[in-house]
Protein backbone atom coordinates (compact mmCIF):
# COMPACT_ATOMS: atom_id res chain seq x y z
CA UNK A 1 0.00 0.00 0.00
CA UNK A 2 1.53 3.43 -0.56
CA UNK A 3 1.65 5.81 2.21
CA UNK A 4 1.83 9.65 2.35
CA UNK A 5 4.85 11.37 3.95
CA UNK A 6 3.16 14.59 5.03
CA UNK A 7 6.54 17.17 5.51
CA UNK A 8 7.00 16.44 1.45
CA UNK A 9 3.27 17.11 1.03
CA UNK A 10 3.26 19.94 3.28
CA UNK A 11 6.25 21.42 0.96
CA UNK A 12 3.91 21.17 -1.89
CA UNK A 13 0.77 21.99 -1.03
CA UNK A 14 0.38 25.53 -1.54
CA UNK A 15 2.01 25.35 -5.04
CA UNK A 16 0.35 21.95 -6.12
CA UNK A 17 -2.88 23.40 -5.43
CA UNK A 18 -2.76 26.86 -7.25
CA UNK A 19 -2.04 24.81 -10.32
CA UNK A 20 -4.48 22.83 -10.58
CA UNK A 21 -7.46 24.96 -9.28
CA UNK A 22 -6.31 26.59 -12.80
CA UNK A 23 -6.81 23.82 -15.00
CA UNK A 24 -10.03 22.40 -13.12
CA UNK A 25 -9.91 19.50 -14.83
CA UNK A 26 -10.01 16.81 -12.16
CA UNK A 27 -12.48 14.33 -14.32
CA UNK A 28 -9.71 14.79 -16.82
CA UNK A 29 -6.74 13.44 -14.94
CA UNK A 30 -8.38 10.92 -13.27
CA UNK A 31 -9.91 9.34 -16.72
CA UNK A 32 -6.63 9.75 -17.81
CA UNK A 33 -4.81 7.58 -15.01
CA UNK A 34 -7.62 5.45 -14.96
CA UNK A 35 -7.91 5.12 -11.32
CA UNK A 36 -9.81 6.86 -8.87
CA UNK A 37 -7.64 7.82 -5.39
CA UNK A 38 -9.54 8.44 -2.55
CA UNK A 39 -8.29 8.68 0.86
CA UNK A 40 -8.59 5.70 3.36
CA UNK A 41 -6.59 5.63 6.62
CA UNK A 42 -3.93 4.62 9.14
CA UNK A 43 -5.35 1.71 10.11
CA UNK A 44 -8.88 1.63 10.15
CA UNK A 45 -11.79 3.90 11.10
CA UNK A 46 -14.49 1.28 12.02
CA UNK A 47 -17.40 1.49 9.58
CA UNK A 48 -16.43 4.14 7.55
CA UNK A 49 -12.71 3.17 6.28
CA UNK A 50 -11.62 -0.59 7.34
CA UNK A 51 -8.96 -2.72 6.20
CA UNK A 52 -8.37 -5.86 6.90
CA UNK A 53 -4.93 -8.12 6.42
CA UNK A 54 -5.63 -8.87 2.56
CA UNK A 55 -5.76 -4.79 1.93
CA UNK A 56 -9.29 -4.85 1.31
CA UNK A 57 -11.17 -2.11 2.38
CA UNK A 58 -14.73 -1.10 3.20
CA UNK A 59 -17.08 1.08 4.88
CA UNK A 60 -19.23 3.76 4.01
CA UNK A 61 -16.33 6.29 3.14
CA UNK A 62 -15.17 3.87 0.96
CA UNK A 63 -18.52 2.67 -0.53
CA UNK A 64 -18.79 6.39 -1.53
CA UNK A 65 -15.39 6.37 -3.59
CA UNK A 66 -16.77 3.51 -5.05
CA UNK A 67 -19.60 5.00 -6.30
CA UNK A 68 -18.13 7.77 -7.56
CA UNK A 69 -15.22 5.19 -9.43
CA UNK A 70 -18.20 3.75 -11.36
CA UNK A 71 -20.10 7.08 -11.92
CA UNK A 72 -16.49 7.89 -13.90
CA UNK A 73 -15.81 4.15 -15.24
CA UNK A 74 -18.91 1.86 -14.76
CA UNK A 75 -16.05 -0.16 -12.71
CA UNK A 76 -15.69 0.01 -8.54
CA UNK A 77 -12.87 -1.77 -8.94
CA UNK A 78 -11.08 1.36 -10.40
CA UNK A 79 -10.89 2.83 -6.78
CA UNK A 80 -7.48 3.45 -5.27
CA UNK A 81 -7.49 3.56 -1.51
CA UNK A 82 -4.21 5.64 -0.30
CA UNK A 83 -3.74 5.21 3.52
CA UNK A 84 -3.03 8.67 4.82
CA UNK A 85 -3.58 9.85 8.33
CA UNK A 86 -5.87 12.97 9.53
CA UNK A 87 -3.30 15.54 8.93
CA UNK A 88 -2.11 14.53 5.54
CA UNK A 89 -5.90 15.07 4.49
CA UNK A 90 -5.17 18.59 2.47
CA UNK A 91 -1.54 18.29 1.81
CA UNK A 92 -2.35 14.94 -0.12
CA UNK A 93 -5.59 16.68 -1.61
CA UNK A 94 -3.95 19.86 -2.48
CA UNK A 95 -1.03 18.16 -3.99
CA UNK A 96 -3.22 15.41 -6.14
CA UNK A 97 -2.01 12.36 -4.46
CA UNK A 98 -5.57 12.01 -3.58
CA UNK A 99 -8.68 12.80 -6.09
CA UNK A 100 -11.03 13.99 -3.31
CA UNK A 101 -11.55 13.76 0.56
CA UNK A 102 -14.15 11.07 1.52
CA UNK A 103 -13.06 10.92 5.12
CA UNK A 104 -15.86 11.33 7.64
CA UNK A 105 -15.03 15.32 7.42
CA UNK A 106 -17.20 17.91 8.30
CA UNK A 107 -17.69 21.04 5.91
CA UNK A 108 -16.04 23.77 7.70
CA UNK A 109 -15.70 27.58 7.38
CA UNK A 110 -11.77 27.37 7.98
CA UNK A 111 -11.28 24.75 5.22
CA UNK A 112 -13.49 26.42 2.52
CA UNK A 113 -12.01 30.08 3.44
CA UNK A 114 -8.60 29.60 4.19
CA UNK A 115 -7.55 26.01 2.82
CA UNK A 116 -9.35 26.85 -1.02
CA UNK A 117 -11.30 23.89 -0.59
CA UNK A 118 -15.08 23.27 -1.57
CA UNK A 119 -17.96 20.78 0.06
CA UNK A 120 -20.70 18.48 -1.43
CA UNK A 121 -23.69 18.27 -0.16
CA UNK A 122 -23.73 16.46 3.56
CA UNK A 123 -23.59 12.57 3.15
CA UNK A 124 -24.26 11.79 7.22
CA UNK A 125 -24.76 14.48 9.99
CA UNK A 126 -23.86 13.68 12.93
CA UNK A 127 -22.90 15.05 16.40
CA UNK A 128 -19.70 15.04 18.43
CA UNK A 129 -20.43 13.45 21.89
CA UNK A 130 -18.12 12.07 24.87
CA UNK A 131 -17.96 8.27 26.50
CA UNK A 132 -16.69 7.67 29.77
CA UNK A 133 -16.04 4.50 31.98
CA UNK A 134 -18.98 4.21 33.54
CA UNK A 135 -17.23 3.27 37.14
CA UNK A 136 -16.77 7.24 36.92
CA UNK A 137 -20.32 8.18 37.43
CA UNK A 138 -20.37 11.13 35.41
CA UNK A 139 -23.53 12.98 34.78
CA UNK A 140 -22.06 15.34 32.64
CA UNK A 141 -18.22 16.60 31.41
CA UNK A 142 -18.66 18.83 34.27
CA UNK A 143 -18.52 16.24 36.67
CA UNK A 144 -15.04 15.10 34.64
CA UNK A 145 -13.40 18.53 35.79
CA UNK A 146 -9.22 17.61 36.54
CA UNK A 147 -9.33 14.63 34.61
CA UNK A 148 -8.44 13.94 30.94
CA UNK A 149 -10.08 13.20 27.37
CA UNK A 150 -8.67 11.27 24.55
CA UNK A 151 -9.25 12.83 20.97
CA UNK A 152 -8.13 12.03 17.71
CA UNK A 153 -5.49 14.79 16.70
CA UNK A 154 -5.58 17.32 14.10
CA UNK A 155 -9.64 17.07 13.59
CA UNK A 156 -12.28 19.09 14.07
CA UNK A 157 -13.20 17.23 16.86
CA UNK A 158 -9.90 18.48 18.89
CA UNK A 159 -11.25 21.81 18.40
CA UNK A 160 -14.44 21.57 19.25
CA UNK A 161 -13.43 19.79 22.26
CA UNK A 162 -11.33 22.63 22.84
CA UNK A 163 -13.82 25.16 22.52
CA UNK A 164 -16.89 23.17 24.67
CA UNK A 165 -13.98 23.30 27.17
CA UNK A 166 -13.37 26.92 27.51
CA UNK A 167 -17.17 28.08 26.68
CA UNK A 168 -18.46 25.81 29.73
CA UNK A 169 -15.22 26.63 32.18
CA UNK A 170 -14.09 22.93 32.40
CA UNK A 171 -10.54 22.12 33.23
CA UNK A 172 -9.25 19.11 31.64
CA UNK A 173 -6.19 17.27 29.93
CA UNK A 174 -6.84 17.09 25.95
CA UNK A 175 -4.50 13.84 24.88
CA UNK A 176 -4.80 14.07 21.34
CA UNK A 177 -3.75 10.79 19.65
CA UNK A 178 -2.88 10.75 15.55
CA UNK A 179 -3.92 7.14 14.46
CA UNK A 180 -7.95 6.29 15.79
CA UNK A 181 -6.72 2.49 17.47
CA UNK A 182 -4.31 4.15 19.25
CA UNK A 183 -7.07 7.07 20.76
CA UNK A 184 -9.71 4.24 21.39
CA UNK A 185 -6.53 1.84 23.49
CA UNK A 186 -5.63 4.55 25.37
CA UNK A 187 -9.35 5.35 26.47
CA UNK A 188 -9.83 1.41 27.07
CA UNK A 189 -6.79 1.51 28.75
CA UNK A 190 -7.49 3.91 31.50
CA UNK A 191 -5.27 6.60 29.58
CA UNK A 192 -7.94 9.09 29.60
CA UNK A 193 -11.19 9.30 31.84
CA UNK A 194 -13.38 10.14 28.65
CA UNK A 195 -13.24 9.89 25.02
CA UNK A 196 -14.78 12.26 22.55
CA UNK A 197 -15.62 11.61 18.87
CA UNK A 198 -18.05 11.89 16.13
CA UNK A 199 -21.22 10.00 18.00
CA UNK A 200 -20.98 6.97 15.47
CA UNK A 201 -17.98 6.26 15.94
CA UNK A 202 -17.79 6.60 20.03
CA UNK A 203 -21.16 3.95 19.37
CA UNK A 204 -19.01 1.57 17.36
CA UNK A 205 -16.10 1.30 19.76
CA UNK A 206 -17.97 0.86 22.43
CA UNK A 207 -19.92 -2.02 21.04
CA UNK A 208 -17.00 -3.40 20.03
CA UNK A 209 -15.07 -3.29 23.10
CA UNK A 210 -14.28 -6.46 25.80
CA UNK A 211 -16.65 -4.60 27.97
CA UNK A 212 -19.75 -2.79 26.30
CA UNK A 213 -21.41 -2.41 29.47
CA UNK A 214 -18.87 -0.56 31.22
CA UNK A 215 -18.64 2.58 29.22
CA UNK A 216 -21.51 5.29 28.90
CA UNK A 217 -22.50 8.10 26.74
CA UNK A 218 -22.80 11.87 28.54
CA UNK A 219 -25.61 13.95 27.45
CA UNK A 220 -23.15 16.62 26.58
CA UNK A 221 -23.30 17.76 22.53
CA UNK A 222 -20.27 19.17 21.70
CA UNK A 223 -20.69 20.25 18.07
CA UNK A 224 -23.02 18.81 14.92
CA UNK A 225 -20.89 18.17 12.00
CA UNK A 226 -22.43 17.69 8.39
CA UNK A 227 -19.98 15.14 6.79
CA UNK A 228 -18.79 16.21 2.92
CA UNK A 229 -17.13 15.37 -0.08
CA UNK A 230 -14.22 17.81 -0.40
CA UNK A 231 -12.30 18.81 -3.19
CA UNK A 232 -9.89 21.81 -4.24
CA UNK A 233 -11.68 24.94 -5.65
CA UNK A 234 -11.55 25.45 -8.84
CA UNK A 235 -13.39 22.68 -10.40
CA UNK A 236 -17.29 22.46 -10.26
CA UNK A 237 -17.49 19.86 -12.44
CA UNK A 238 -16.13 17.88 -10.32
CA UNK A 239 -17.82 18.69 -7.45
CA UNK A 240 -20.76 18.99 -9.31
CA UNK A 241 -20.00 15.06 -10.15
CA UNK A 242 -19.54 14.45 -6.57
CA UNK A 243 -22.94 16.15 -5.57
CA UNK A 244 -24.50 13.88 -8.09
CA UNK A 245 -23.16 11.00 -7.60
CA UNK A 246 -24.36 11.29 -3.76
CA UNK A 247 -28.18 12.09 -4.93
CA UNK A 248 -28.03 9.18 -7.14
CA UNK A 249 -27.50 7.19 -4.23
CA UNK A 250 -30.37 8.86 -2.55
CA UNK A 251 -32.83 9.34 -5.37
CA UNK A 252 -32.53 5.40 -5.87
CA UNK A 253 -33.01 4.98 -2.46
CA UNK A 254 -36.39 6.90 -2.24
CA UNK A 255 -38.11 5.89 -5.43
CA UNK A 256 -36.77 2.06 -4.40
CA UNK A 257 -34.38 1.60 -7.42
CA UNK A 258 -31.92 -0.90 -5.72
CA UNK A 259 -29.03 -3.04 -6.86
CA UNK A 260 -31.56 -5.91 -7.00
CA UNK A 261 -34.16 -4.83 -9.20
CA UNK A 262 -32.88 -2.16 -11.29
CA UNK A 263 -32.94 -3.95 -14.62
CA UNK A 264 -36.90 -4.30 -14.18
CA UNK A 265 -37.02 -0.88 -13.65
CA UNK A 266 -34.93 0.17 -16.81
CA UNK A 267 -36.85 -1.73 -18.88
CA UNK A 268 -40.33 -0.31 -17.66
CA UNK A 269 -39.24 3.28 -16.49
CA UNK A 270 -42.19 3.98 -13.84
CA UNK A 271 -41.97 7.96 -15.13
CA UNK A 272 -39.87 9.83 -17.66
CA UNK A 273 -37.30 11.37 -15.17
CA UNK A 274 -36.58 7.33 -14.01
CA UNK A 275 -35.91 6.35 -17.49
CA UNK A 276 -33.85 9.61 -17.85
CA UNK A 277 -31.73 8.65 -14.22
CA UNK A 278 -30.81 5.23 -15.68
CA UNK A 279 -29.99 6.14 -18.91
CA UNK A 280 -33.30 3.94 -21.01
CA UNK A 281 -33.28 7.67 -22.51
CA UNK A 282 -30.61 10.75 -22.89
CA UNK A 283 -29.55 13.07 -20.90
CA UNK A 284 -27.89 12.28 -17.65
CA UNK A 285 -24.46 12.55 -18.55
CA UNK A 286 -25.00 16.07 -19.77
CA UNK A 287 -22.73 18.75 -18.63
CA UNK A 288 -20.95 16.08 -16.59
CA UNK A 289 -18.57 14.81 -18.96
CA UNK A 290 -19.99 11.42 -18.04
CA UNK A 291 -21.90 8.91 -19.89
CA UNK A 292 -25.66 8.77 -20.02
CA UNK A 293 -26.07 5.07 -18.02
CA UNK A 294 -23.22 6.34 -15.37
CA UNK A 295 -26.15 6.16 -12.39
CA UNK A 296 -27.62 3.06 -13.60
CA UNK A 297 -24.08 2.04 -13.42
CA UNK A 298 -24.06 3.08 -9.48
CA UNK A 299 -26.71 1.31 -8.31
CA UNK A 300 -26.04 -1.62 -10.31
CA UNK A 301 -22.29 -1.79 -8.66
CA UNK A 302 -22.76 -0.25 -5.47
CA UNK A 303 -26.29 -0.22 -4.86
CA UNK A 304 -28.06 2.98 -3.21
CA UNK A 305 -27.96 4.77 -0.16
CA UNK A 306 -29.71 2.54 2.14
CA UNK A 307 -28.14 -0.46 1.06
CA UNK A 308 -24.63 0.63 1.67
CA UNK A 309 -25.28 2.05 4.89
CA UNK A 310 -26.61 -1.10 5.78
CA UNK A 311 -23.79 -3.18 5.03
CA UNK A 312 -21.25 -0.52 6.43
CA UNK A 313 -22.87 0.60 9.51
CA UNK A 314 -26.15 -0.69 10.08
CA UNK A 315 -28.27 -4.06 10.17
CA UNK A 316 -26.22 -6.00 7.39
CA UNK A 317 -22.67 -4.72 9.66
CA UNK A 318 -21.67 -5.93 13.02
CA UNK A 319 -22.49 -2.21 14.37
CA UNK A 320 -26.68 -2.35 13.79
CA UNK A 321 -26.65 1.15 13.54
CA UNK A 322 -30.01 3.18 13.23
CA UNK A 323 -29.80 5.69 10.30
CA UNK A 324 -30.81 8.41 12.65
CA UNK A 325 -30.58 12.02 10.93
CA UNK A 326 -29.13 10.22 8.15
CA UNK A 327 -32.31 8.86 6.95
CA UNK A 328 -34.65 10.01 4.15
CA UNK A 329 -36.33 13.11 4.46
CA UNK A 330 -39.88 11.23 4.00
CA UNK A 331 -38.50 8.96 6.59
CA UNK A 332 -37.69 11.83 9.20
CA UNK A 333 -34.04 12.37 8.94
CA UNK A 334 -32.25 15.36 6.45
CA UNK A 335 -31.43 13.67 3.07
CA UNK A 336 -32.78 14.27 0.28
CA UNK A 337 -31.56 13.89 -3.43
CA UNK A 338 -31.67 16.71 -6.20
CA UNK A 339 -34.36 16.79 -8.91
CA UNK A 340 -33.83 14.67 -12.15
CA UNK A 341 -35.24 16.58 -15.09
Amino acid sequence: MKYITTTALGALALSAFAAHAETGDTLKTVQARGTLNCPGDIGSYLGFAEVDDKGNWKGLDIELCRAMTTAIFGDPAKANIVPIDWAQRWPALQSGDIDIVIKASGGTRSRDTELGLQFSMSYYLGTTKVMAHKELNLASLKDAEGGSICVPASTSTERQVASYLDAKGIKMEIVAIEKNEEVEAAYFSGRCDTYAQWGPVLAIAASQSDAPDSHVLLPDVLALEPEVMIARQGDDNWVDIANWTLSALVYAEQEGITSANIDEVKAAPPSAEIGKFLGATPGMGTGLGLGDDWAYNVIKNVGNYSEIFERSLGQASPYKMPREMTALWKDGGVLFPLVVD
